[in-house]
């Protein structure tokens, strides 16, 4: 009774005190910006722990006991203003304010959103409050370090780098091990050749924020053990720009170049050239050795020509326009809408060596000089808009990406060992083309009006296309500078028509979260569940056409100029072209995946946060195939794998001190392998070369362990260092073995047993004032990997590993990026920015060797960049880039473990340079 008593006078006396508050509340705006609102900036009250965070629309409210108080606002990268106020009871006091640009300390402010403001102090607030481990790069950092794609962005955040043609390597990992998220929803690849879309494609005009996840969450894909990107749209903002821009690089703009007779055109230029290239509707949609009627090829190739144009390459050049633009409706909600387009052309030369070893001895296969001429061009559009409301948002955003590569490719030298004949001239005629629409449909929902129950919604729709319509090959010997002796039959005159056609893919998302236990600093307790999935249906033929002789001919001709010998030929029923498909011409993929995830939160006193949860991901893979020796159109082959992965984790955040955290991740994921890896198909190329999937591969089980320690001194300064391992069961891996006949060579992918990876992180980003007042503009960043591989493979006699024990393929033992920045200024508005950017990655094995010849090593390629972006007037912004400064080689060469006598002087076997890029690029906002 003597409880119920107490119990009743402390419920009137809560009630009662409740009831005797006043508010303080208010919108607080950015005067920087026309005092538009200013979001998730920190309201305070001095000398106590009480305060929040404005919403959205930059509106706050503070209840508190009556009193005199002092109300701090502040926001990363703003000054901090003071305003006295006085509270009565069951009165609410209105306070707007306005904050701008100015000094400020980083002490005492509060977060409690992953939203971004875009600007590099805002994002590394971000980082230090989130428990989880992430790295951002915004729209403002990329824009000083003259970023003008999503990839290269990306190569700014610690243990990432770019390699050439390649995509991206995450603490030494290749591609296959990354993922990638748009605007949290899964996003499929446009090309075969890789996990993620390639990033260059994505200009960053489109782009407000890149985060980068290297450990795993509950609610992100399982699928990676490098790192997921998830990129995030711009931001609803009042803009509307357009930017131009030229490039010069050396040895590549203003030189001779080949190109595509076809594609040197007005429907050229913008890459529309790929229509007079599919193949002819004469062959039908099943392979049946058809050969064409001199009628039938004349209708068919009358806008797709054998000949090559010598031209020169002009500057390379790009174009962007954005506009975007928000409202406020007159019951108070928003409603935003963003249009962007973007386009760039490239000319490329590459020069070098391209060589191939006889596998099992020491000669070369192949020897020969290459040199290849791409013409690419990229588009890009991006439509999205926003309605939202008090209690609701929901965005429908829809992006079109598309790019194209014309290239001429020469190999002259001598191929399957014949080196008695060293002027053996191949060349390649090949136009890629990939198309990529992706539209997405998200929401966010306030179920209570606290925001204690909130929902997250979405789902995208996305097409892709991938094809290279009309590969061809010439071969014949070179007997002068500009003529070839040739004749038909092998591998000459042939053609190949690759379509990877994604038919669609799903993703989508539900995810419910309570907030609960909110502390007076902000900090709350939450629980997260959610379920995603995707899936991914996509098609794929290869079909191959030959030169056909009826009669023997042999004949020297022009190689630029070859088309009409050929059609005389054909005409004269000398040639015909027939199809010469087998049955493995198509391949069918279906692939599945729904996952459940759950995920809490907790707050353990004022300093340890953990947060733990799992992640229950349902695969089911089905390739449906046929072996060459099958029946053209009869039944498919199925290799199913179905597998359900239980995928735990733990993260935790312990703050030491005000400036400084300690942070862990353990957890365990998967790793899937990329379509072309996958696929049964044979891929191959004139010189010998082919590329063999392998349907028969499993996934790899990664367990991962990761600890960090941060300090940040200054609100805009950073020293972090980290330890991670991994131990990777059935890792996927490239390697080489002889090719049909023991000549030519053959990359293929396999499981091997495991392999276990260890590492070091070093970041770190210092003002140099520290040094002397004189260096109060000058900044540095480093960032450094430092990692070791151990693999254990499947190794015994039918094995084709040389050891039992190596080093794993694909990734580096050490990487190295860093940046110095100058900033300084002409006038108030004449504010510049200058960046010199440095990068290398050690060496590392592009493929596993076998029958006793050592692997293929990618050795370190080093590049320095200058950057410097300056505001001529208040609508006008210049960038100058200096690409590439030290013009390094690019090299992949055979190791000098081989276990038999290598009797070639070099083990080099292809290299090139890039040239030294100059651009320039201009923006003018209206």
């Amino acid at each position: 009774m003597k409880f119920r008593i107490l119990y009743i006078a402390l419920l009137i006396t809560a009630i009662s005190f409740s009831q005797n508050k006043g508010t303080i509340s208010g919108i607080l705006t950015d005067k920087d910006a026309s005092n538009q609102s200013l979001p998730f900036a920190n309201v305070l009250i001095k000398g106590t722990n009480i305060g929040t965070n404005t919403d959205i629309d930059g509106k706050y409210a503070i209840t508190i006991v009556p009193g005199n108080y002092t109300v701090q606002f502040s926001f990363v990268g703003y000054e901090s203003v003071e305003i006295p106020v006085t509270v009565a009871a069951n009165e609410t006091v209105n306070l707007n304010q306005a904050i701008g640009s100015g000094s400020y300390k980083l002490e005492d402010v509060v977060i409690k959103s992953n939203f971004s403001r875009e600007k590099e102090t805002a994002l590394l607030l971000d980082q230090k409050k989130a428990v989880i481990f992430k790295q951002s790069i915004g729209a403002q950092e990329m824009a000083r370090k003259g970023v003008s794609d999503v990839e290269e962005g990306l190569t700014k955040i610690t243990g990432i780098t770019k390699v050439e043609s390649r995509g991206l390597f995450v603490r030494g990992l290749e591609d296959r091990y990354n993922n990638l998220l748009i605007n949290d929803l899964q996003a499929p690849s446009n090309s075969p050749f890789s996990k993620i879309i390639p990033l260059d494609l994505f200009p960053t005009d489109i782009v407000g924020v890149l985060n980068v996840y290297k450990t795993f969450n509950p609610n992100i894909s399982g699928d990676f053990a490098g790192a997921t990107v998830n990129i995030e749209t711009i931001q609803a903002k009042s803009i509307t720009k357009i930017s131009l821009g030229a490039g010069y690089t050396t040895a590549n703009n203003g030189a001779d170049f080949l190109m595509h007779s076809d594609a040197n055109n007005t429907q050229g230029v913008f890459g529309l050239n790929g229509r007079d290239r599919q193949l002819s509707s004469a062959f039908g949609n099943v392979p049946t050795a058809r050969k064409l009627t001199p009628e039938q090829y004349n209708a068919t190739y009358k806008d797709n020509t054998w000949n090559v144009d010598e031209t020169s390459s002009p500057l390379n050049t790009s174009i962007g326009f954005i506009h975007s633009e928000k409202f406020d409706l007159v019951n108070g909600d928003k409603i935003n809408y963003t249009f962007s387009i973007n386009g760039d052309n490239k000319y490329v030369i590459r020069k070098g060596v391209d060589r191939t070893f006889i596998l099992g001895a020491g000669d070369y296969d192949n020897n020969l000089q290459k040199e290849s001429y791409s013409y690419q061009t990229t588009a890009s559009a991006l439509a999205g808009i926003k309605y939202k409301a008090k209690r609701f948002d929901i965005g429908l955003n829809s992006f079109y990406l598309r790019s194209t590569d014309s290239k001429i490719q020469d190999q002259l030298g001598y191929t399957n060992n014949q080196s008695t004949n060293p002027n053996i001239l191949i060349r390649t005629n090949q136009f890629d083309q990939s198309d990529y629409i992706n539209t997405q449909l998200l929401g966010n929902i306030k179920l209570t009006e606290d925001e204690r129950h909130t929902l997250k919604i979405g789902g995208s729709f996305v097409k892709t296309a991938y094809e290279q319509p009309d590969r061809k090959f010439i071969i014949g010997e070179k007997v002068s500078a500009t003529e070839i002796n040739t004749s038909y039959g092998g591998n000459h005159l042939n053609r190949q028509y690759l379509d990877i056609n994604g038919n669609y893919y799903f993703s989508g998302l539900l995810e419910y979260n309570l907030k609960f236990k909110e502390k007076e600093n902000g900090k709350s307790n939450r629980l997260t569940v959610g379920a995603n999935s995707f899936v991914n249906n996509l098609k794929s033929t290869y079909r191959i056409f030959s030169g056909l002789r009826t009669t023997n001919k042999n004949y020297t001709a022009p190689i630029n100029t070859i088309n009409q010998f050929i059609t005389d030929d054909i005409n004269n029923g000398i040639l015909t072209i027939r199809e010469e498909s087998n049955a493995d011409y198509k391949v069918k993929l279906n692939q599945m995946v729904n996952a459940g995830y759950v995920n809490y939160l907790h707050n353990i006193g004022d300093k340890l946060e953990i947060n733990g949860g799992i992640r229950v991901e349902n695969s089911d893979r089905n390739i449906e195939y046929r072996n060459i020796g099958q029946i053209i159109n009869g039944p498919y082959k199925k290799i199913n794998d179905q597998k359900i992965d239980f995928l735990p984790v733990v993260n935790a955040k312990y703050e030491l001190t005000e400036k400084s955290n300690l942070r862990f991740n353990g957890s365990k994921t998967i790793t899937r392998p990329v379509t072309m890896e996958l696929l049964p198909i044979q891929y191959i190329s004139p010189d010998g070369k082919s590329i063999l999937g392998n349907p028969n591969m499993k996934n790899s089980d990664n367990y991962n362990l990761d600890i960090k320690y941060e300090l940040f001194p200054k609100n805009n300064e950073l020293l972090a260092a980290g330890l991670f391992a991994k131990q990777i069961q059935n890792p996927i891996e490239r390697v080489f073995i002889a090719g049909a006949g023991g000549s030519g060579q053959l990359m293929t992918y396999q499981n091997s047993k495991e392999a276990l990876l260890y590492g070091a992180e070093i970041e770190l980003l210092l003002q140099l004032d520290r040094l002397s007042p004189a260096l109060a503009d000058f900044s540095f960043g480093l960032n450094t990997s430092l990692m070791k591989t151990d693999v254990k493979v499947n190794y015994g006699s039918t094995s084709l590993e040389n050891n039992p024990t190596r080093k794993l393929q694909g990734a580096s033992e050490w990487i190295v990026n860093s940046d110095l920045k100058y900033d300084f200024e002409f006038s108030e508005i004449m504010k510049n920015s200058i960046s010199l950017v440095y990068g290398v990655y050690g060496p590392r094995i592009f493929a596993v060797g076998s029958a006793g010849m050592d692997n293929i090593y990618e050795q370190p390629f080093h590049k320095l960049d200058f950057i410097w972006t300056s505001k001529l007037s208040k609508n006008i912004d210049v960038k100058f880039t200096v690409d590439n400064i030290l013009n390094s080689l690019y090299k992949m060469e055979l190791g000098n473990e081989n276990r038999f006598t290598i009797n070639e002087s070099s083990l080099l076997l292809e290299s090139f340079k890039r040239g030294r890029g100059f651009s320039l690029n201009l923006s003018y906002t209206f």
